[in-house]
């Protein structure tokens, strides 16, 4: 057992030491006209491949450019014959004769060059170029004369086409064996006996050729001697060789050479004619003819220097004599090698395609590249073009390696025409090409990405659910399902609300997902609303949509989508109670409660307004006010009030903006003890939307109108210590004059300070805007306090008489506010105006906006008593009228 371990052993150094002297090539040598499924040797196990891994690693034969003649067994591993070995017709008379194969093995892809050798054995027989040979020979022939003989051509070579001649027995003939400068043997028949045509006019002999081989082959000719008369002198050339170089690419034509001979006879013995014969290789038949009469040989084929370097001729010069004599002579054409043939590149491997991730130095292709021609003009050089991202390494003699040698990106470039040039050392040079198309395949390295990164969407109110909002696009440049995207809302937390932008209501604030109000298409990115929305309940909806792509790993991108709900005019106006109810509280409105109770009174039954005026009251005097408020904003919630009954000239009007019901003329006697009025409050929308109030106005004597005042100035007293309580029905004493006198005193003093106030306020600015540091902000707001619009921020403002409404806007700081102007003496209030007046009382009505803080609004109603305003946060914005 250990005397064969130490065997194997010997025999895997052998076997390596045989392939590092043999510089990586295995050798084999295999007979022609081997069988087919001959084992010519063992690659897979000279290789040191163990069992069973050529099959896996997919051992493979590639024979660039010509048919292969053997094969690799994928199971065993083995290099078998697979069909017919002709060394002749492999090879020719090259000797030895090998075959270049190139063996390929994958996992990971290598390459190994086998030579393989074809040798020779004796399947040919010898050949004559004529089964019948005519001779003609003067009866005067001298004994010894020589006759050179064609000698036979045999296929094969070394020892196999070694030939030997032997001629049938004659008496008269014997043969010559000569020995060529080319180490042929050429066959000369000898005379050893006179000849005499009378006795034997004809000859007949048969020349064998047999070759060395064995068995020896043998090949015959018949030789035929015809004995002729007196003709003693054959013809003599001036030389015994002539040798002539020609190009290759020399024209059919061209004169090779002159050949010249004479004969010693005279007349028509001494006539000759030239002809050529024993054609070395046989396809010299083709290549050149000589003139009979000249000599002149001349160039009938082309030359090619790869099928034939070398041709051999024999000239003969036959006289007219009879019998005819003749002289030879030896010629040989030397072909000179031209740069004719163009290099040839085969692509025996091709991987594609490539992905765009291959590591640098990836092998992409093996290419063998070979040019026929010999010298210079057979060494290739070869690259690649473009230069970049491909390169070739040479990894043996004419064979290359295309590898990766940049970084590929398909987004950028998805497939490569790449052109393999080769060229010849040759003068001229030539070159050959070879195309190969590359496709890069595609990995997942780049995320989806938005047009934009904010979507801007504006949808109205009361749309139907389902209907599209708007589509958004993500692009991913990667293919198939790489690129193939899907969208879906992102719930990262949402905060909605009705109050403003920030997400926050005027009560309260929530947090509900974004899937709930909007779903998007996780195909199409269409996004569309779940639900109808309601501008009053949500203003601003922010959220993000995410892009998906399919990939491995999945990579993902963002967007953000503001949707921006706009306003319908979807409510109509709501009514408020009227001033002093039990419903009621707050300064402003406590306030006007007191003056319509001490004025005229005021109150309600069974939804009418009731409201008391004295007769003879002037022109102008305010005797109620209609107080309405409108859920929706901008123009939706801008009121406007008209007298609906009785038309035509009544004893009252209302104001437009305001609301307030006020005499139009002095009341009388005919005008009856009590007035019904039919007041429509109309918004701004399209189509407007309206509400009635109906005001019944009683009309007193002066004395219980006297009443009436003195009450009232009572509870102005009170509502002047306490601002925002609730006031009461009551019934002021008049059991003497004294508080009548007080009363009435009290109520003229207030007029006329009222007076003077509403005069101030008439000649000095509208409005007055104190603001600490920060950044400048713009105020508007209407007199009734229902017109605001914003589609960016807004803050709310309570009136005393009614409930919370926003109406102020503050704008964001785009632009200074514009300066102060007097104001216009027209029948509508200014926007900015905020003051309510009764009877002659004047009240502040204050509101702090408190930017950028979360919506709150802080309503302050403040008698005309001196008090000032609370202290507020940095940005404290003050808005009075007097």
């Amino acid at each position: 057992m250990g005397e064969r371990c130490c065997v194997a052993v010997v025999r895997v150094l052998v076997l390596q030491a045989a392939w590092a002297l043999s510089g990586g090539q295995v050798r084999y040598s295999v007979p022609e006209e081997a069988k087919a499924g001959t084992v010519v040797g063992r690659l897979a196990q000279d290789l040191g491949l163990e069992a069973g891994e050529a099959e896996a690693r997919r051992l493979r034969l590639v024979a660039p450019g010509r048919r292969a003649s053997v094969e690799v067994s994928g199971a065993s591993g083995a290099l078998l014959v697979s069909s017919r070995l002709d060394r002749e017709e492999l090879c020719g008379k090259s000797a030895p004769c090998a075959l270049r194969l190139e063996v390929l093995l994958e996992r990971p892809l290598r390459v190994f060059h086998v030579q393989l050798e074809v040798t020779d054995i004796n399947d040919n027989a010898p050949v004559f170029p004529a089964a019948r040979k005519n001779l003609s020979l003067s009866e005067n022939s001298p004994p010894g004369f020589p006759f050179p003989l064609e000698g036979a051509s045999d296929a094969d070579i070394g020892a196999n086409a070694q030939l030997t001649y032997a001629l049938s027995p004659s008496e008269h003939f014997s043969l010559d064996l000569q020995k060529s400068n080319d180490g042929n043997i050429e066959p000369e028949l000898v005379l050893t006996k006179s000849l005499d045509r009378e006795t034997i006019p004809v000859h007949r002999l048969v020349l064998t050729a047999s070759d060395g081989g064995r068995p020896s082959l043998t090949g015959t000719m018949e030789l035929v001697i015809y004995v002729l008369d007196t003709n003693d002198n054959r013809p003599q050339f001036n030389q015994s060789v002539y040798k002539v170089q020609l190009p290759e690419s020399a024209a059919v034509g061209t004169l090779l050479t002159r050949v010249n001979a004479t004969d010693a006879d005279e007349g028509q013995n001494s006539e000759l004619t030239y002809t050529v014969t024993n054609f070395i290789p046989p396809s010299g038949k083709d290549v050149i003819s000589i003139n009979p009469n000249t000599g002149d040989i001349l160039l009938t084929g082309a030359l090619d220097f790869e099928e034939a370097k070398v041709f051999n001729f024999r000239i003969e010069a036959s006289d007219k004599g009879t019998p005819p004599l003749s002289g030879h002579c030896k010629m040989v054409l030397e072909v000179v090698d031209v740069n004719d043939n163009t290099p040839e590149v085969w692509v025996t491997s091709l991987s594609v395609p490539v992905p765009e991730d291959a590591s640098l130095g990836t092998v992409v292709a093996l290419l063998s590249v070979s040019d026929r021609d010999s010298g210079e003009n057979g060494r290739v050089r070869c690259w690649v073009w473009p230069a970049s991202p491909f390169g070739l390494e040479a990894t043996f003699a004419g064979s290359y390696s295309l590898v990766l040698r940049e970084a590929l990106d398909r987004e950028r470039v998805s497939e490569y025409e790449v052109e393999v040039r080769a060229e010849d050392g040759g003068a001229p040079a030539l070159r050959a090409s070879r195309g190969l198309r590359v496709p890069v395949s595609d990995v997942n390295d780049n995320a989806p990405l938005f047009a934009q990164a904010v979507y801007t969407v504006l949808a109205r109110e009361n749309n139907a659910a389902g209907a599209e909002l708007a589509r958004l696009w993500a692009r991913d440049p990667d293919e198939a399902a790489n690129g193939r995207v899907s969208y879906s809302v992102w719930d990262g937390g949402v905060g909605v609300g009705g109050g403003g932008a920030a997400g926050s209501s005027s009560g309260g604030s929530g947090w509900r997902p974004a899937s709930s109000y909007v779903s998007v298409d996780a195909e199409s990115g269409r996004l569309w609303a779940l639900q109808p929305l309601d501008y009053e309940e949500l203003q601003v909806l922010q959220f993000e949509v995410r892009a998906v792509d399919a990939g491995e790993p999945p990579l993902s991108g963002n967007a953000t989508v503001q949707l921006f709900v706009l306003d319908e005019n979807d409510n109509a106006p709501a009514l408020l109670p009227p001033a002093g109810s039990a419903a009621e509280a707050g300064g402003v409105a406590a306030a006007e409660a007191a003056l319509a109770l001490a004025g005229a009174g005021a109150g309600s039954e069974s939804g009418t307004l009731w409201a008391w005026a004295a007769w003879g009251a002037p022109a102008g005097q305010v005797v109620a006010k209609i107080r309405a408020v409108d859920a929706d904003s901008g123009y939706n919630a801008w009121l406007r009030y008209e007298l609906w009954e009785p038309r035509g000239k009544g004893p009252f009007r209302v104001g437009l903006y305001s609301g307030e019901v006020s005499t139009a003329r002095a009341l009388d006697e005919a005008d009856g003890p009590r007035q019904r009025l039919l007041i429509v409050v109309r918004d701004h929308g399209e189509p407007a939307r309206s509400a009635t109030a109906t005001l019944s106005v009683s009309l007193l004597e002066a004395a219980e109108a006297a009443l009436a005042a003195g009450s009232s100035s009572s509870l102005s007293a009170v509502s002047r210590s306490a601002a925002g309580v609730e006031l009461g029905a009551g019934a002021a004493s008049a059991a003497t004059n004294v508080w009548l006198v007080v009363a009435i005193c009290a109520v003229s003093s207030l007029f006329l300070l009222a007076v003077v106030l509403y005069g101030a306020s008439r000649w000095a600015p509208r409005a007055a805007v104190l603001s600490a540091p920060g950044p400048t902000t713009l105020v508007c707001a209407s007199e009734v306090g229902s017109w605001s619009y914003s589609q960016r921020h807004s803050r709310s403002l309570c009136v005393a008489d009614g409930a919370a409404k926003s109406d102020l806007m503050v704008f964001s700081p785009n632009f200074p506010p514009p300066p102060p102007a007097p104001a216009a003496k027209d029948t509508q209030p200014e926007p900015s105006a905020l003051l309510d007046t009764v009877s002659g009382i004047a009240v502040f009505a204050f509101t702090v906006l408190f930017p950028p803080l979360p919506h709150l609004p802080i309503p302050w109603a403040l008698p005309f008593c001196g008090l000032a305003p609370p202290p507020g946060p940095e940005n404290l914005v003050i808005l009075a009228e007097f």
